[in-house]
């Protein structure tokens, strides 16, 4: 397959990862001084026995990866790196991702190194319903964020009894 450079020096491409290897493939990228990013979230489980809450780090594009290098230098080193099978082209060309998508996806990655996603549109005084847990499925409004950023109240509306509860932000989902 003829793969066709394009001109500038350095650019960000997609790279496409084996799967769940895609630490390992900006590890072995890394060696090769390539700038990589590989965004990543968090996702919360309730033990089903125990209903504690437990974290998942998975990757926000699964098998996927970002890496900035010279194609025209690179690219054969790129390809035989450990972990990685491909990089993005269409129609025998690279695909180059802009540095603006790059620097707004950096710019969600909260101090903690995860990327926020959209559950930040839930305001005070929203009607929510709570999607995870042993108070799954009831409807209530925000009412409050906690000191901890993840702990917030809500005022549960429960047979005509308003009762407040405190719970995760991550367990809410906004009524539309």
């Amino acid at each position: 397959m003829n793969i066709v450079m394009p001109n500038n020096r350095f650019s960000w491409y997609v790279v496409y990862t084996r799967s769940k290897q895609e630490r390992r493939a900006c590890l072995n990228l890394e060696t090769w001084h390539v700038e990589t990013f590989n965004p990543e979230r968090q996702e919360r489980r309730c033990n089903q026995f125990t209903g504690q809450p437990t974290y998942l780090v998975k990757s926000l594009f699964p098998n996927y990866i970002f890496a900035r290098f010279d194609a025209s230098t690179m690219l054969h080193n790129i390809l035989s790196t450990r972990g990685v099978k491909y990089v993005l082209s269409t129609g025998g060309s690279l695909v180059s991702i802009d540095e603006e998508l790059i620097e707004l996806i950096q710019s969600r990655i909260g101090e903690d190194g995860f990327v926020r996603l959209g559950d930040d549109d839930v305001k005070v005084g929203d009607k929510v319903t709570i999607k995870d847990g042993p108070l799954r499925n009831l409807q209530g409004v925000f009412s409050a964020e906690m000191k901890d950023t993840e702990r917030v109240l809500i005022l549960l509306d429960v047979v005509k009894y308003q009762a407040r509860i405190e719970t995760t932000r991550d367990q809410l989902q906004k009524v539309s």
